[in-house]
């Protein structure tokens, strides 16, 4: 339980850190690169703001702000409950993608990214 608990902690600290500290407000993270350089969003822009807004109990700015984001949270949150239930009970875990996983987050991540910068998905705008 070392290593999820240990992984717990820092994913809490990092998270009391977003929750308190307005990405909305400058000055206090770094702008994206890639929208800095091009002007284009990247997949994780507006990620930053989607947390804050999930830690404040506000799942529909958080949507607004970055969906796939969202998805990722609730993700994470499943693998790492599903992590510690295994491992309370013995069993190793087990996280094993097969090369099509692993093309097809690709593609997601590839398509929510071109869709996101064209005029008609301006939805997916942070």
């Amino acid at each position: 339980m070392a290593v999820p608990g240990g992984l717990f902690a820092l994913a809490a600290g990092a998270l009391a850190y977003v929750g308190v500290v307005d990405p909305g407000e400058g000055g206090h993270y770094p702008v994206c690169p890639l929208y800095r350089l091009t002007g284009l969003y990247c997949p994780g822009c507006g990620g930053l703001r989607a947390t804050h807004a999930l830690l404040h109990g506000d799942v529909l700015t958080a949507l607004r702000d970055n969906a796939l984001g969202v998805a990722a949270c609730l993700a994470c949150a499943v693998l790492w409950t599903v992590w510690v239930i295994r491992t309370v009970g013995n069993r190793p875990p087990r996280l094993d993608p097969g090369p099509a996983h692993l093309w097809a987050a690709g593609v997601l991540l590839l398509a929510f990214t071109i869709v996101r910068n064209l005029p008609f998905g301006g939805w997916l705008h942070p």
